[in-house]
């Protein structure tokens, strides 16, 4: 090589180092603990509110929560009490406006209590009210209340039930093979007087639009229906009958199906499927009360907007809710006792679409419209008070 050339040797560097941020630390309970200048005890009993910190204690852990910005390690407090204060719901349409009021009720109760809800909607289907009942064993919930879809429960999912120990309670349907408490309307009474409202107003061709047959509350509102034409001398026709699954579309078949044939009444088992019925009223060309009366399960605020207005069976969905969370936070206070079933009692609300108040009208001239019309005058409750109204009417 000569004097004048240079050689030049490219030499690795060594890789720089890439300090890693430090992810900040959640705080924890000792945390709050050294920032209160208290100990464990007294944090945990002011965030669990067992009042056995004094107040001075309790402003100054509150302010140490608000400062570190803590939250208290659910997973683990869940592990500690072998309690999660968590509720599963199973209902079959949330679509339907029939459930809100029962979750609300649900939900009211067990927020009350401490305790929040995992909503979950099967769309009446077998095998997603199976996963969902799957997921929330897995997710440990305290209780279930579950209303059931149609068809036969599994031997694995009742296997399943049964080794999680997990207190059910079933809403608003029953079913022969669960063996659980259960909250349900009483839809036997509510078909029964519905039905025995329109024969003593002097309807004889009364057509029924049922729901689902294989489910309890369906067949129960189906043998009040045969139930009421037998007390009242009126021969059952299964032409006049059709049977539906709750849903509108359901109802605008049975329409259809039923309307052609000229019944003097119709009585339907369900909101939804009344506003599919009145759909296809509306498209033959009939109207209710003229050509046909009306009377319906189940009422909403929003009915009173109907024209004309609806006379309805009421259910108490509210209170569903309420007395099943009830009874299935008594199970999870380790209550003990064979199953149970409470029925809810309906209420029968007299309105312009039975054709009733118009027949008191007509009978009585100078009654002023605005008492009975106008106020859309109702009857809650038996059929007793039903008869005073149609007494009314024979004056």
């Amino acid at each position: 090589m000569k004097p004048t050339e240079w050689c030049f040797i490219r030499v690795p560097m060594p890789p720089k180092r890439v300090r890693k941020r430090k992810t900040k630390k959640s705080a924890n309970i000792y945390d709050v603990a050294k920032c209160a200048g208290v100990s464990v005890f007294s944090v945990s009993a002011v965030i669990n509110k067992t009042g056995q910190a004094s107040l001075s204690v309790q402003r100054r852990v509150e302010a140490a929560v608000r400062e570190l910005n803590y939250r208290p390690n659910l997973l683990a407090r869940s592990l500690a009490k072998q309690k999660t204060q968590l509720l599963g719901m199973i209902v079959t349409d949330i679509s339907n406006p029939f459930f809100p009021l029962i979750v609300r009720g649900a939900e009211d109760t067990a927020q009350k209590a401490g305790y929040s809800v995992l909503l979950c909607n099967s769309d009446n289907q077998k095998q997603k009210e199976e996963n969902y009942l799957d997921l929330l064993v897995s997710k440990r919930v305290d209780g279930i209340l579950l209303t059931v879809a149609p068809g036969p429960i599994s031997a694995s999912l009742r296997r399943m039930l049964t080794e999680a120990k997990i207190p059910v309670v079933l809403v608003m349907r029953t079913a022969a093979d669960l063996q659980y408490d259960a909250v349900v309307t009483d839809d036997h009474r509510g078909a029964l007087e519905g039905v025995s409202h329109l024969a003593r107003i002097g309807h004889r061709r009364i057509a029924f639009v049922s729901g689902p047959l294989e489910v309890s509350n369906g067949a129960s509102r189906w043998k009040g229906y045969r139930k009421a034409l037998t007390a009242h001398g009126l021969t059952y026709d299964p032409t006049l009958t059709v049977e539906g699954d709750y849903r509108i579309v359901s109802g605008y078949r049975a329409g259809l199906s039923l309307l052609p044939r000229r019944p003097d009444a119709v009585f339907v088992a369900n909101y939804l499927m009344t506003v599919g019925l009145m759909q296809a009223a509306d498209e033959i060309g009939m109207s209710c009360p003229a050509d046909y009366a009306l009377a319906s399960f189940d009422d909403y605020p929003w009915l009173r907007c109907f024209r004309p207005r609806l006379t309805t069976i009421e259910l108490p969905k509210y209170e569903v809710g309420v007395h099943s969370t009830e009874m299935l936070l008594e199970r999870i206070s380790g209550f003990s006792a064979k199953p149970r079933i409470q029925r809810l009692a309906p209420q029968l609300c007299v309105r312009e679409s039975c054709g009733f108040i118009r027949a008191v009208q007509d009978s009585r001239p100078h009654f002023a419209h605005a008492e009975f019309a106008g106020n859309g005058r109702q009857t809650h409750g038996s059929a007793d008070s039903t008869e005073e109204l149609q007494a009314i009417a024979s004056e």
